[in-house]
């Protein structure tokens, strides 16, 4: 054999070595086009655990999810809505809760929920809201949707420039606050005829009441009070009043997952308010 022949079988197999090599080193998952696509530091990241000095197969994360808009539907938009009648005579609830976010209780609150794998409809205060922000960041990560109760909870009649500010001072901290849009509107005290439901109802937002109250504010009743409010009453597309702020709900805590586990027993299953107002009839 010649000298150029042995040195064109070396060179060959160096190549061969190289592309075995490269091969291994892509993780399951991550096709080589698409990881031509991903900056090398991320690439890196997803195939080397530091730790450990070894490959492993742990994919890029997942690009980050938009953040959420609550519309409503066309024939809902600048009306007040009380419950809805679902198509096909569904059997859904929707947990509404006021008042919020709320130091412990809504913590709470929030942990039940994701036990029971429900999802609730928040209607946050603007004042509760900027003083705790960590509490709303994770109602809205955990999939909860968001509705406004103004910036004090006032139940007086105002003027048109107060109902403006209140209502509207509260959306630009929500979505400061969570990047969150919404167009459900609840009047404190479910009071319609103080400017603040008229004002909603100019921006188009719907105007969330209830069919369906706990009575979780009565000072006198005990938690199986609500319970008993709460599973006596329910009906398909009927929206449930309750509260995680506005003062001590730890009764409406001891009560929630009762309640949740009665209308399971029933036959409800839970939704959002926005999913309620899509399945109306």
């Amino acid at each position: 054999m010649t000298d150029n022949y042995l040195m064109r079988q070396k060179i060959i197999s160096i190549v061969a070595i190289a592309s075995s090599i490269t091969a291994c080193s892509i993780a399951p998952g991550i096709s080589p086009q698409s990881g031509l696509n991903q900056p090398l530091s991320k690439i890196h990241t997803a195939l080397q655990d530091p730790a450990k000095g070894q490959i492993n197969a742990q994919l890029p994360p997942s690009a980050k999810v938009e953040n959420p808009t609550f519309t409503v539907p066309d024939e809902f938009q600048g009306k007040t809505v009380y419950k809805v009648q679902p198509s096909n005579n569904e059997k859904v609830i929707a947990l509404s809760i006021d008042d919020g976010p709320w130091p412990k209780t809504t913590l709470e609150m929030l942990d039940i929920l994701k036990q029971n794998d429900v999802k609730a409809t928040f209607f946050w205060v603007g004042q509760a809201l900027q003083a705790n922000p960590d509490l709303a960041k994770r109602e809205v990560a955990e999939g909860h949707a968001i509705g406004n109760h103004t910036w004090h909870h006032w139940y007086r009649r105002m003027d048109e420039a107060t109902t403006k500010s209140e209502i509207d001072r509260t959306a630009d901290l929500i979505y400061k606050t969570t990047g969150v849009k919404t167009s459900l509107f609840r009047p404190p005290g479910g009071f319609l005829n103080n400017g603040l439901a008229a004002y909603a109802k100019s921006q188009k937002d719907a105007v969330i009441m209830w069919s369906l109250t706990s009575a979780d504010t009565d000072p006198h009743a005990k938690p199986q009070a609500f319970v008993n409010n709460v599973l006596k009453g329910a009906k398909p597309g009927f929206i449930v009043l309750m509260h995680d702020g506005g003062g001590d709900r730890h009764r409406t805590v001891e009560a929630l997952p009762q309640i949740i586990s009665g209308l399971k027993q029933q036959g409800y299953q839970f939704v959002t308010i926005p999913e309620l107002l899509k399945m109306a009839q």
